[in-house]
């Protein structure tokens, strides 16, 4: 019976996913925008599964939670914070820096969520991972600290995410 369920939903998270974002995209959450996300959410992780050949698990869901209400909270922050950089601080006295942030994180999945997270706050993008996967470049709007930025992206991501992935 498990066997069963298993090769109809190969990823059952990605299927709640998917469903609830069909429905969230609806202009009008109804039964049959559930009925379609559902049929999405099943059709979808189906053909893709030849893809996926070495799922990420997930280790710790709270953190899962935790990593995305702390991500958000940033983004709210970081939008605030480029705002008043834009609109009140003198060009001259910005100090935009490269900053290279090492990875104590081995996972590919973790390692991109970390990019992704770091490109989606305002003030920050992810530009470059090393070869071997242990150094990831960010550039900063504003890093007067660059250091500071470093250990805050280590402590405030990276050490959830490896809760997380590893």
């Amino acid at each position: 019976m498990m066997r069963l369920l298993h090769r109809i939903f190969p990823h059952p998270h990605l299927t709640i996913l998917l469903t609830i974002v069909w429905v969230l995209l609806a202009n009008e959450p109804s039964l049959n925008s559930l009925v379609f996300g559902l049929i999405l959410g099943i059709i979808i992780p189906f053909v893709t599964q030849p893809y996926w050949p070495d799922r990420p698990k997930l280790r710790n869901w709270p953190m899962v939670v935790e990593y995305m209400l702390v991500v958000l909270w940033d983004i709210v922050i970081a939008n605030i914070t480029v705002a008043k950089i834009i609109l009140f601080k003198r060009d001259a006295d910005r100090q935009p820096n490269w900053i290279c942030v090492p990875l104590e994180l081995r996972t590919p999945e973790a390692i991109t969520v970390l990019a992704g997270t770091i490109t989606m706050t305002p003030g920050t993008v992810s530009s470059d991972l090393s070869a071997q996967g242990h150094n990831l470049l960010v550039h900063c709007l504003d890093a007067p600290d660059p250091d500071a930025v470093r250990d805050q992206i280590k402590q405030r991501y990276e050490r959830r995410l490896k809760e997380i992935f590893e």
